[in-house]
């Protein structure tokens, strides 16, 4: 039985020609901005790595097939289409019904590595949730970023994650994360999360680098470049402390647990920033996607 894969013949022949091509998410169209600015945005994201001399590839599932690379008219039904979020687990069950489904960064980073995409840009990572000593709540990316050799380019995970559990289980996985230009961990809204990293890169030729000696070793995990926002584009932190605070509070006074939490978090900050937070969304992924770029430029010199 042949793999679902589809791979896009863009897509193919940047792989085929060992130039270069980065991975993109579909979850941030489908389920993280409001409709139609998600088409313009994913319009946006591919125009940017277009623009760089790198092929984008977006990931995503559509009618039973796992999908390397969109058409436009793939991306309107991505945009468009009220489709589920689908994780690695889910992948199995939405091919069996030949279904279609956004992928999380779980499900992009799996379905790019059996691509041969070996960089991908994202907006945060998902991590350890809040008081998942009681509730064990802890996202797959982490587990799947523990046996998929991508290159995963992200500003840290959101502030409503519990950031320092976060990084021990990104270390006990041996998943390799690097501060890009920073020796601090970002928080995704703002630059600095407090938290120091154990290691740091200078551009992109060193996380390629970096990406030659990990393949050498034979190690099965990732790599994260941890890249932050500028200081002068995060959201401003008084503005950002006050709504996680309040969002919080509100997630405990309504009784909320599990997959209810972390949607109801997200889009209680937008409402409280009067939607700052989702326009910092929008420059935090296009950061990401220039230095997956650049990254992605300098492994295929390689």
């Amino acid at each position: 039985m042949s793999l679902p894969l589809s791979v896009s013949p863009a897509v193919a022949a940047a792989l085929d020609a060992g130039t270069p091509v980065v991975a993109l998410e579909s979850t941030i169209i489908s389920h993280g901005l409001p409709r139609p600015d998600n088409l313009e945005a994913a319009r946006a994201f591919e125009a940017i790595l277009t623009g760089m001399g790198v092929v984008p590839a977006t990931i995503a599932v559509l009618d039973g097939e796992l999908k390397a690379g969109l058409t436009d008219e793939e991306l309107v039904r991505i945009a468009g289409e009220d489709v589920p979020k689908l994780s690695v687990r889910d992948l199995p069950i939405v091919l069996a019904r030949g279904g279609s489904g956004a992928t999380t960064v779980a499900a992009t980073s799996y379905i790019a590595n059996l691509a041969g995409i070996r960089v991908f840009a994202t907006g945060g990572l998902g991590g350890v949730h809040r008081g998942a000593a009681e509730t064990f709540d802890e996202s797959a990316d982490l587990k799947v970023l523990s046996e998929v050799p991508i290159t995963v380019v992200s500003a840290g995970v959101k502030s409503i994650l519990d950031i320092p559990a976060t990084l021990e289980r990104l270390e006990s996985l041996g998943v390799i994360v690097l501060g890009f230009g920073t020796s601090r961990f970002p928080s995704f809204w703002l630059t600095d999360s407090g938290f120091e990293l154990d290691w740091s890169v200078p551009d992109a030729a060193a996380v390629a680098d970096v990406m030659a000696s990990r393949d050498e070793l034979g190690q099965p995990a990732a790599i994260l470049v941890a890249n932050p926002l500028p200081v002068a584009e995060q959201l401003d932190p008084a503005v950002h402390d006050r709504a996680l605070a309040d969002a919080l509070r509100m997630a405990d006074e309504r009784g909320l647990s599990g997959k209810e939490v972390t949607p109801f978090l997200l889009q209680t900050i937008v409402d409280l920033t009067g939607g700052e937070s989702l326009a910092v969304n929008l420059k935090i992924a296009e950061n990401n996607i220039r230095v997956a770029g650049e990254i992605a430029r300098s492994w295929a010199s390689r």
